[in-house]
């Protein structure tokens, strides 16, 4: 054990502390973990560690896929290697115990092929080679019941009392009588390093609207992975529970996970930054490259079955790939903010994982520089009036979306096959679960009257 390592471990153990909590995120954003004591924790430090790499054969329901070639019963399930990373340490403080991140590795080539975390960093060293930085910060709408796991469950996710009622958007009113649960979620997340720059309600009862603060684009996925995680965990303890699905009602609108970025020099500064009411060159091949490979990228902004029943017309998500100046119809919104020029990326739900929704929105970063393509005209009023090109027009299923992710060259090129095959393979898997279940719509529309 080094000194530094060791200094660490005692400073814990006067602390009091005993155990630390580690966690790893999956495809699906999912973070997998446990707690170690503390010498295991030193060991792992110092050697990494080993987890069962069934957490890339299972689905969100711990079911196991039946097809993939990279784990399954026909590989008996080894582990993966992962090391944890001593920059993501943090104090829980609901349980005042240390907190870290990890990332799986691969003892071949180090970066994991399949690891979500590397995954982003492998796509950050090729904008690094085209001389670019990334700052970026993720937002989310997410509802709050005042409901626990167990009492959904009971009522099979119907009839549920969302912590407020009724529609009060931007509402001071609710956030000031809620001041309670809102001052507290805020001090919670500027405790755990997850700072949070606003929050409040959007539309609809028990829907709430929280913007992370910028960073670097690695520490940004971070903050969001465990914004999504650990603001479940602080609604839990206090009987409530919340909830990211794109969309749990269709009485309103989906909740999203919008995706904030802007390029920045070598010397940090804002490489979108132009003359007043102009876009400069770097950020006219960022927009144009999302707006080219965006259909082709989809299913990593919208990933699950539920993800499409937000982009319909009319539900303040898009339908198709389209830019405009500060225009929130579009699926890309160019922010002409003097000094804090920067695209909004739209597509994203609140189901989405950060750090593939960061990989896939500067994958077409990358190749938008690297080709030097324009971006069409800007949409100017309602993008949903806009007759788009088939080719430009959203999958509106996930099996689709996967099948053109498969298909697209480009992307494969920056994400790598292994990754692109495995994830449309988990996508594809999702679709077929889907397909087997009857629900309520069906029921009550065939149950007696077929």
């Amino acid at each position: 054990m080094n000194k530094e390592l060791e200094t660490k471990i005692n400073q814990y153990r006067e602390q009091g502390f005993a155990q630390v909590l580690l966690g790893l995120t999956d495809l699906d954003g999912v973070l997998r973990g446990k707690y170690v004591n503390l010498d295991k924790f030193a060991s792992l430090m110092t050697k990494g560690g080993g987890f069962c790499d069934c957490v890339f054969g299972w689905d969100i329901d711990d079911q196991l896929y039946d097809a993939g070639s990279y784990t399954g019963w026909h590989t008996g399930f080894p582990d993966t290697h992962y090391r944890l990373l001593t920059s993501s340490e943090r104090i829980n403080p609901l349980t005042n115990t240390p907190f870290f991140l990890g990332e799986f590795t691969d003892p071949a080539a180090s970066d994991h092929p399949l690891c979500p975390r590397t995954l982003l960093r492998k796509v950050t060293h090729q904008l690094q080679d085209l001389g670019f930085g990334v700052k970026a910060g993720f937002e989310y709408e997410f509802f709050v019941f005042n409901e626990t796991s167990r009492s959904v469950r009971e009522k099979a996710f119907r009839d549920l009392e969302p912590l407020t009622e009724g529609n009060f958007g931007y509402s001071v009113l609710r956030a000031a009588s809620k001041s309670q649960d809102f001052n507290g979620l805020l001090d919670f997340c500027r405790d755990f390093d997850i700072p949070v720059e606003g929050l409040h309600c959007e539309t609809g009862p028990g829907v709430w609207e929280a913007a992370l603060s910028i960073a670097p684009v690695l520490d940004a996925a971070d903050r969001a992975t465990l914004f999504k995680t650990f603001s479940k965990v602080y609604f839990q303890q206090r009987a409530n529970i919340a909830t990211f699905m794109a969309k749990w009602s269709m009485k309103y609108p989906g909740q999203s996970g919008h995706f904030h970025y802007s390029l920045t020099n070598e010397d940090g500064s804002n490489a979108f930054s132009g003359a007043l009411g102009e876009i400069c060159e770097p950020a006219r091949f960022a927009l144009a490259g999302l707006e080219k490979y965006l259909p082709a990228l989809l299913c990593l902004f919208a990933p699950t079955v539920n993800s499409y029943t937000r982009l319909v017309k009319g539900a303040w998500a898009p339908i198709s790939s389209s830019w405009g100046i500060e225009n929130r119809t579009c699926a890309i919104r160019w922010i002409n903010s003097a000094g804090n020029e920067h695209i909004e990326h739209r597509v994203p739900g609140a189901d989405s994982n950060p750090y593939l929704v960061a990989a896939g929105t500067l994958t077409a970063c990358v190749l938008g520089l690297e080709e030097q393509v324009e971006p069409n005209d800007p949409v100017v009023g309602n993008a949903y009036d806009v007759d788009a090109d088939s080719d430009c027009r959203f999958s509106n299923n996930l099996r689709d979306a996967a099948d053109k992710l498969s298909s697209s060259q480009a992307v494969r090129r920056i994400l790598g096959d292994e990754f692109v095959d495995h994830f449309v393979m988990t996508r594809h898997w999702e679709q077929e679960q889907a397909q087997k279940t009857i629900n309520d719509w069906q029921l009550n529309r065939y149950f007696e009257s077929i």
